[in-house]
């Protein structure tokens, strides 16, 4: 027998007055827990009782007559953390634990009052839910009342148990091979199982392989092949030889310049582990080093954003307890690539105008709830992000997450940031069960997305499950030396930790039935390469076994061996003892083949655009101010938690006026005076013009932002995350190779070592217009850049926001006619083509000075210059400050509107105090600077005769674009 607990609120909801204001009608909210488990009328009351506030709520609601009645739940299978949390605040009040079969299900139920159609409550019924991941039941008053309210729902998975495990034929037409590699093996009733991502190339030398076997794969060794050999996880694109490098992208730009870097450098050297594992690592101090990883998950999060963006936001939190033996997260940062929320483009998947993709409004709301959620309820702070929109984003968003950790340079006599899997350890999975969720997540993100993107492909993460399992593994079992290494289930899941791990040891081999699943009738090759979250592998010693389950169980954390690893170099799978999989661990790893690359390159010439000079620039400002890319997004660091774990110093909306800034500043101990400086860099409209000078702007611009805020550039070290389209024309390799040249080119010159990365390569959506016409929308070539550094004195960074009336304010750098790509351009609906270029000789004194002048307490605020320039930059230090600005221009040859919209790079807006002025300019003797004005008490923001406005009218553009979210 099931049971619904209803729950309301007696006051006011804000829920239900925003989805009000949404509808145009009133509407009241109700959530519901279906439980699936019998119990007694009392214990029935104590649940109840735990699950509401009475003063303030209640679980009997009186519900007044309604038009409809709109109940969403989660579709059997998806992940429903709120119905989870529900359970087992159940066992832990009542000591009953729930058995297999039986539990809690979460949904809320939208009542709508007034006259509403069918039509109309069906529309807005599809406005509130997800039909990938969610189902919705609809009912009129009438119809409530005659089942006498909603239905009992419960949604279980009940799969016709196969688990069984089949021969897959590779001796077909290179055209049925081909058929396989796209769209998967061929399942018993006719249908595809998903894509293996497999070229024509990668099966032929899988066919060679098992022909010396004398036998064929079986499905779980091929879908094994596919998720080792995929683009997501091999990143074969970077690897392999293209054109001239026979060592290809990373070996020769991004590798090869953080070693030249590190040899340069020689006890300087910041880096401790590179290249080599989950993250980076540099070293903070003597005892400790921070790590530090940015992900992307584009693809799931074009499906379910808020699936999607959660799921990516705690699997990089579990690269960081991956690193080593395992790193506490510190820190979260974000960045989020949208289709304007306004764009009302609609798109298909399929042929027909069928599989419908969400709004681009659902899309960017659904992401920020899901970074939302991981973090906060993770108790990790998301102090730092940045969002940037572009339409060329509609087709797939581009969601960046990352996380910084922290760990002991020593755990005892053993270096923390090395792990060895030893032959004979157990192999051991903590965490969340196994799914059906997350099946082909790395080989489908290794695509286009298409009308055969699978729904299997999207998870979704639970934060609270995750946060045990870290506490126990950073906080205790980590410290007691209980295993000797551990990674993420991720990519891949079982199938690439454990053979990832392998590495270490030898081989492996695991009883694939030991793994505990979510519910049954999985076959095991589901099992293998399921991407359920909240998962990690550990090797454990089969002496440390007994503390390290009684740990893990007194914790509320699940701990199972499923195998061993063993000294032989085979993959060995087993499923009730018949052998599944039986490989050379060498196959797996290095059997796929290089697959030389050639590109070409034409660079782009745009039409020259043709601006008058402006008659009121006051009025160009506050248009500009109100760009997306250049407008407040405090909607989304104000629901971001950046205060947890106490460790904030440079928060995410700065000064008075609450101006989102581009550089945060944290220290992580506490007891110490150091802290950690994080910043980045992003260009995608440069990419129109030139992919090199995108990436050498997105390298300054990170370095930049972190200089402005106190870092030393001598001191910082940056990660990469790729996001390239139709990545299999030479075109667009040929741009890819100009920006891994660029990579290169800067951080050689910088000094600024590439510690970790990631690239996504096939940003394309490949579907279907409002028309049904096919259609391919593929986003900008972007590189995101992200910097890290440690600052010696906490005391001393520096914010955007002016402090002082009276104090001088200095222009630091150059300014040149580089408007090509730039949101002054923009808005004029113009490219350009006199893109930024950096010169990091001129652009490394200056940061080294400006340095010098905040070691000796010069600098009172300080600014990067960089989207939408020299304007931007004044207007965010007079709003940070609440304080005006009288301001002259230096005298140039540009234009004014041209001087004050270029988006030149190497360039920082200060403010000192006029005490300091002499020895200020001293050490910027030779460093181009000019004094622009002062700082002044009226909320008056002058610059000459050419911008005259107020602070009020400032900050009413900047704030007005995203009031309403």
């Amino acid at each position: 027998m099931a049971y619904r607990i209803e729950v309301a609120s007696k006051i006011p909801d804000t829920r239900a007055q925003v989805r009000a204001k949404l509808f145009g009608k009133p509407v009241s909210i109700v959530d519901v827990y279906t439980i699936d488990k019998p119990f007694t009328k009392l214990e029935l009351h104590q649940i109840a009782t735990a699950l509401h506030t009475p003063s303030v709520q209640t679980t009997h609601p009186q519900i007044k007559k309604f038009s409809f009645a709109i109940e969403i739940g989660f579709l059997p299978g998806v992940t429903d953390n709120i119905g989870n949390t529900v359970k087992e605040t159940i066992e832990d009040l009542l000591g009953k634990r729930f058995k297999p079969g039986e539990n809690v299900y979460s949904s809320q139920i939208t009542y709508i009052y007034g006259k509403v159609s069918t039509a109309a409550a069906q529309a807005l019924a599809a406005s509130l839910y997800n039909p990938l991941i969610e189902s919705a039941k609809i009912l009129s008053f009438k119809s409530w009342q005659q089942n006498r309210g909603m239905d009992v729902r419960i949604p279980k998975v009940k799969l016709e148990t196969y688990v069984q495990t089949d021969a897959v034929n590779l001796h077909i037409s290179d055209e049925q091979l081909q058929i396989l590699g796209k769209q998967g093996i061929l399942s018993k009733d006719g249908s595809r199982r998903g894509p293996l991502a497999l070229s024509l190339t990668y099966l032929k030398t899988i066919q060679q392989y098992f022909n010396t076997l004398k036998r064929p794969p079986t499905d779980l060794e091929l879908e094994s092949i596919a998720q080792t050999w995929s683009e997501h996880c091999k990143h074969t694109i970077f690897a392999d030889p293209i054109d001239e490098l026979k060592q290809g992208l990373f070996n020769t730009y991004i590798k090869g310049a953080t070693k030249n870097i590190r040899q340069a450098k020689g006890k300087a050297d910041i880096c401790v582990s590179v290249f080599t594992d989950n993250s980076g690592a540099i070293a903070f101090d003597d005892k400790w080093l921070i790590t530090d990883k940015v992900e992307t998950h584009n693809s799931p999060s074009a499906l379910d954003p808020f699936g999607g963006a959660i799921t990516g936001i705690v699997g990089v939190n579990r690269d960081c307890i991956g690193f080593g033996l395992g790193a506490l997260p510190i820190v979260n940062r974000y960045g989020f690539c949208f289709a304007d929320p306004k764009d009302k483009t609609v798109l298909y998947k399929g042929p027909h105008k069928t599989q419908p993709m969400l709004s681009s409004k659902r899309i960017m709301e659904g992401v920020i709830k899901g970074v939302n959620a991981g973090g906060n309820c993770s108790g990790i702070p998301t102090p730092q992000g940045f969002v940037f929109f572009d339409p060329r984003f509609r087709g797939k968003p581009l969601v960046f997450v990352g996380t910084l950790g922290i760990i002991p340079r020593k755990i005892g006599s053993r270096p923390a940031y090395k792990k060895q899997a030893r032959p004979g350890d157990h192999i051991v999975m903590i965490g969340g069960k196994v799914g059906l969720d997350g099946i082909h997540g790395a080989t489908f993100s290794s695509e286009a997305m298409d009308s055969g993107s699978p729904a299997t492909a999207v998870q979704i993460g639970d934060p609270i499950t995750q946060k045990k399992l870290s506490d126990a593994i950073v906080k205790e079992a980590r410290d007691q030396n209980l295993y000797t290494s551990i990674t993420d289930n991720g990519a891949g899941g079982l199938s690439c930790s454990v053979a990832e791990m392998a590495k270490e040891a030898g081989g492996y081999e695991v009883e694939l039935e030991k793994v505990p699943l979510k519910y049954p009738g999985m076959a095991p090759w589901q099992i293998w390469i399921s991407e359920s979250q909240e998962r990690m592998t550990l090797a454990v010693p089969p002496a440390q076994w007994p503390k390290f389950q009684k740990l893990m169980h007194s914790r509320g954390v699940e701990a199972t061996i499923i195998g061993k690893f063993t000294r032989a170099p085979k993959c060995l799978v087993t499923y009730d003892g018949r052998k599944i999989m039986d490989m050379d661990m060498r196959f797996l790893h290095d059997g796929l083949p290089s697959r030389p690359i050639k590109t070409t390159f034409t660079k782009k010439v745009h039409p020259k655009p043709n601006i008058s000079p402006p008659q009121n620039l006051t009025s160009t400002l506050l248009k500009i101010l109100s760009r997306p890319n250049l407008a407040s997004f405090s909607f989304i660091s104000s629901q971001y938690d950046h205060e947890v774990q106490a460790s904030s110093v440079i928060k995410p909306l700065q000064g008075k006026g609450l101006v989102n800034g581009d550089v945060s500043v944290v220290r992580p101990v506490l007891d110490s005076p150091k802290a950690v400086v994080l910043s980045q860099g992003l260009y995608p409209s440069y990419s129109d013009i030139d992919t090199y000078h995108m990436a050498a702007c997105s390298i300054d611009t990170a370095i930049r932002n972190s200089v402005s805020a106190g870092a030393d550039v001598d001191d910082l070290a940056l990660l990469d995350n790729f996001c390239w389209c139709s990545s299999d024309d030479p075109q667009r390799l040929g741009q890819l190779k100009r920006a891994a040249k660029a990579c290169y080119d800067y951080s050689v010159a910088y000094g600024t070592p590439l510690i970790s990365g990631k690239d996504s390569m096939f940003n394309d959506f490949k579907g279907y217009d409002a028309q049904g016409n096919a259609i391919k929308i593929s986003v900008p070539p972007t590189l995101l850049i992200s910097s890290l550094g440690v600052i010696p004195d906490a005391t001393k960074v520096i914010s955007l926001d002016a402090k002082f009336a009276g104090d001088l304010v200095y222009l630091l750098g150059e300014t040149h006619d580089e408007l090509g790509g730039s949101e002054y351009f923009a808005m004029h609906n113009a490219i350009g083509n006199s893109v930024p270029q950096v010169i990091a000789s001129l652009n490394l004194k200056l940061y080294r000075a400006f340095h010098r002048c905040v070691e000796q307490d010069l600098v009172a605020s300080a600014q990067s210059v960089s989207h939408g320039g020299l304007a931007i930059a004044l207007a965010k230090t007079a709003m940070g400050g609440m304080l005006g600005m009288d301001l002259t221009l230096p005298h140039s040859r540009l234009r004014p509107d041209e001087f004050l919209f270029s988006e030149s790079q190497g360039r920082i807006v200060t403010t000192i105090n006029p005490q300091n002025q002499t020895k200020f300019e001293r050490l910027m003797h030779k460093i181009p600077h000019a004094l622009l004005g002062t700082v002044i008490q009226k909320p008056q923001f002058t610059i000459a005769k050419h911008i005259n406005t107020t602070l009020s009218s400032l900050l009413a553009a900047y704030q007005a674009t995203f009031k309403n979210y």
